[in-house]
Parts: C-alpha cells; structure tokens; sequence
C-alpha cells in the first residue's frame, strides 16, 4: 500500500508535509506508516484516495476492480459518484441496470428541489 501512495506522491509532485497539511493529518502519520507501526484507518484511506482521484482500493492494491456490469451503468454512476450527497447511496449498485439507476437519480434529484421549495 505504501508503494502505491508513493507512486501517487510523486506523480503529483508533492511532499510528506504538504499532504499531511492539506489533509488535517499530523506529518509523523507518513513516517509511522512507511515504517510498518501504523495503518491509516478508512476515514483516513478515503481522504488520501480523493486527495489523488483514486479509489481506497486503487491506493490499497495499485489496481483499480471493474464494478459495473455495462458502460452506460458505470457512466451514470459516474455522475452520481460525483454528486457527494448521492454517491453513498450506489456504492453496492455494481449490477444495477441502466434504467433503474436513472430512475433513481431523477427521484432523488426530484426529492431534493421539493426540499428546497
């Protein structure tokens, strides 16, 4: 896992420190975990996935799973994975058919603007 986060450290051309400061985390996080005392726990793995644009299991394996069964699937997921107040509520949708996914996301997105009359 730690290669992975280097590999990422270092494509995007940051530092330790810089991580550690954007992220909220105490810089000796970084050292402990290369030195094998600690591993970040989830709530810190998925801030460190987003900070690179991967995936918690990208950075845990260097490989990326395929959870969709089709393309236009993946791409509404896509779009609602974008969306941080829906993309929760899909995570275990990976076989999902297109339109029931459509059909949700136009409901919740209906939900939403009534909320906010």
């Amino acid at each position: 896992m730690w290669e992975v986060f280097e590999k990422l450290r270092l494509k995007k051309g940051v530092s330790l420190y810089q991580i550690a400061k954007d992220l909220g985390f105490h810089p000796s996080l970084f050292s402990n975990w290369k030195a094998g005392r600690y591993t970040p726990k989830t709530d810190k793995l998925k801030l460190i996935a987003d900070y690179f644009g991967v995936s918690v299991e990208y950075l845990m394996t260097g490989e990326e799973k395929e959870y969709y069964v089709n393309e236009e699937t993946a791409a509404i997921a896509q779009k609602l994975y974008q969306n941080r107040e829906l993309y929760l509520l899909f995570y275990d949708a990976q076989d999902s058919a297109p339109e029931d996914l459509k059909l949700a996301h136009e409901l919740l997105l209906h939900l939403k603007r009534k909320e906010l009359d």
